[in-house]
């Protein structure tokens, strides 16, 4: 109990350091968003259809391979369009993640209740090494 006492501030240290390896867990887990594992493991098994949200300009600059670009501001009306089968699994990207974590919103309102976010969007599959190409 002295050893507490005498090193309250190791104990502090600790404490803080181990919640913050596990607000990423916690947060990834809210969410509800796709690793660049899982999305691979979606497109190649199920299918996947992958959407960016961005708009043209940001999706001609690079985005994942074989995406179809539909601007969040489009989606509502072009998502239809785009995806017939409400089945299959959508993956939704953008830039960084926000934009498609609205979108999925979206895309559940319409029906496509397998529509799931890239987590950390364009950036992450990058950062995986993973294909990107240029419009």
């Amino acid at each position: 109990m002295k050893f507490i006492l005498d090193n309250w501030y190791l104990l502090l240290i600790a404490l803080v350091s181990g919640s913050m390896l596990f607000y990423p867990m916690l947060k990834g887990a809210g969410a509800g968003s796709l690793s660049t594992a899982q999305a691979i493991q979606l497109i190649n098994r199920e299918k996947a259809v992958v959407i960016d949200v961005c708009e043209p300009e940001e999706f001609a600059a690079g985005h994942v391979k074989g995406a179809k670009n539909v601007p969040l501001g489009q989606l509502e009306e072009k998502l239809p369009q785009t995806v017939k089968n409400k089945a299959v699994p959508v993956i939704l990207v953008c830039a960084k993640g926000a934009r498609a974590q609205r979108a999925v919103g979206v895309a559940k309102k319409l029906g496509f209740d397998n529509a799931q976010a890239l987590s950390g969007g364009l950036t992450a599959w990058r950062e995986a090494s993973l294909p990107v190409e240029k419009a």
